[in-house]
């Protein structure tokens, strides 16, 4: 990548999620009682295990994503709550097939799934969650809005299989990385976009919008994550500090590291990622070299790169309450960091 665009040296003001979720609150209470009611089934583990990572929460920013997107578009009627469960339920069947493959046990501080229930378990029912996803895409109608979904279904799970050719990779470069989160993660938060103007037959320019609206917030939402990875902050998110370095996943504060550092460095980060031979003090060295070469803040900075696409992207739309409060998201995002 070249260019980066440098908004501003650290947090613009506090911007939040609040405008955001008091908009969508009626839509998404509705849209969490059909998520429930989609989970229920005779066989007692499916509902126990799926109701547990539901339970986990996070901020639902994906189906609000769907929800504010429809309702900005002018959408009046009920079709976009079935797709934000939908957009729920993928994202949620991701979570338990990556906890399974990263060998995870806590999810946003919590036991994961699979080191309650177990691996298999975790994964037939991540399996059971896509299926319900596709059987509410089915129930809506819309061959575009199936084609929308099913498609961001499969680029995911093609970036969970790239992100396991990068681990444990040092060689991996920065193209190859992005390539690996604009499928894990952007291309979901460009499909639950998208569909809120399809849902409410807007013009293609303002489909267009959305998607590059949700494909850059979802890029600079996993840069921040990655760069938290390495964070103090990380402890209060539910997450340990350091999960990435131990697992050998190369993000992009290993790889800018990586590159600028001396030979002495990158013989640190082959032993500790590729080999995965790891001692006491290995990743508090490893975060006193990110911090030398400035990597972190780096990886910020191209968040914000990022999340100045997205906000010239919504440029197209009418002000409105819809249109800030999605606007605000992407100083959420970026503002995690501090």
């Amino acid at each position: 990548m070249g260019v980066v665009v440098k908004l501003e040296s650290g947090p613009d003001k506090s911007q939040s999620l609040d405008a955001l979720v008091a908009l969508t609150e009626n839509d998404l209470r509705e849209t969490n009682s059909l998520i429930v009611h989609a989970m229920d089934s005779p066989v007692v583990l499916i509902p126990q295990l799926a109701g547990h990572i539901v339970a986990a929460g996070g901020k639902r920013i994906r189906p609000m994503m769907t929800l504010a997107s429809a309702r900005m578009c002018g959408y009046q009627g009920q079709r976009h709550v079935g797709l934000a469960a939908c957009v729920e339920f993928i994202h949620t069947a991701t979570l338990l097939h990556d906890d399974v493959v990263d060998e995870s046990d806590l999810r946003r501080g919590e036991a994961s799934a699979n080191a309650v229930w177990g691996n298999q378990a975790s994964v037939l029912v991540g399996d059971f969650l896509f299926s319900r996803a596709f059987e509410l895409m089915v129930a809506d109608g819309s061959l575009e809005v199936l084609a929308v979904l099913s498609k961001a279904s499969s680029v995911i799970a093609e970036g969970e299989v790239l992100q396991l050719t990068t681990t444990n990779n040092t060689e991996t470069g920065e193209t190859q990385y992005l390539e690996v989160i604009r499928s894990k993660t952007a291309q979901l938060f460009s499909a639950a976009c998208r569909i809120g103007a399809l849902v409410a037959d807007r013009p293609k320019i303002e489909e267009d919008a959305l998607e590059t609206y949700g494909m850059n917030l979802g890029i600079t939402f996993q840069l921040v994550d990655d760069a938290l990875d390495y964070s103090a902050k990380q402890a209060t998110l539910g997450k340990t500090v350091g999960d990435d370095f131990r697992e050998g996943k190369i993000t992009l504060p290993i790889i800018l590291s990586f590159r600028r550092g001396d030979d002495d460095e990158r013989t640190f980060w082959r032993r500790t990622l590729e080999e995965l031979n790891q001692k006491d003090g290995d990743l508090d060295h490893a975060i006193e070299l990110m911090n030398k070469h400035d990597a972190l803040d780096d990886t910020v900075e191209r968040a914000r790169h990022y999340g100045a696409i997205a906000r010239d992207a919504m440029g197209i739309f009418e002000d409105g309450p819809e249109k800030t409060a999605l606007i605000d998201a992407i100083d959420f995002c970026i503002n995690r960091a501090y």
